[in-house]
């Protein structure tokens, strides 16, 4: 296993999944989707997001649009079930990850069982008292679950700048695989 700062230091024994998209786009039924799924890859898991056909019909309130939502991206999930898992299957053995999925329609979007992988972080006391203030205000029930909010809220406020972080490291990556040009 090669070992670095690249964004790749530990794929070494995992193929690359930088077709996944494609692949996706090329190997799920027609109509399922009203566009190429979104497809997020990391070094565990590889989820599938696409958006389903809008709902038709008036509703009442966004409460009652929401629960219909909710109610098609649930239709959908199990009518889909057998085939989604085939194609989990096929992609977990192409690219060696858990394939997990998801549906979106209109403000609304499910994630179909996602992987919740443990990840081993060292802490001095201040950023320990962060958990445990989150935790003895109630926000979250244990240090772990802490963690995690404050990773999602850092990820949902630092979103355009995360962006241009993985693009950046996406081009140091190219140019290491270029190599000096020596002729």
């Amino acid at each position: 296993m090669r070992r670095g700062w690249g964004s790749r230091w530990q794929q070494a024994e995992q193929p690359p999944a930088d077709d996944a998209a494609a692949w996706f786009a090329g190997r799920l039924p027609d109509g399922w989707f009203t566009e190429a799924p979104t497809v997020t890859v990391d070094r565990e898991e590889i989820l599938v997001v696409g958006t389903l056909p809008p709902l038709t019909g008036e509703f009442a309130d966004e409460a009652e649009q929401a629960a219909a939502e909710s109610g098609r991206i649930s239709r959908f999930r199990e009518q889909t079930r057998e085939e989604r898992i085939e194609i989990a299957r096929q992609a977990e053995h192409r690219y060696r990850r858990k394939v997990a999925w998801g549906a979106r329609l209109g403000g609304t979007e499910e994630l179909f069982t996602t992987l919740s992988v443990p990840v081993m972080t060292r802490l001095r006391q201040p950023e320990r008292q962060v958990l445990d203030t989150l935790v003895a205000a109630g926000v979250a029930r244990s240090r772990s679950e802490a963690l995690a909010w404050a990773v999602r809220l850092v990820g949902q406020h630092a979103d355009t700048w995360l962006t241009d972080l993985r693009d950046a490291m996406s081009r140091v990556d190219d140019l290491r695989a270029q190599g000096p040009d020596l002729a």
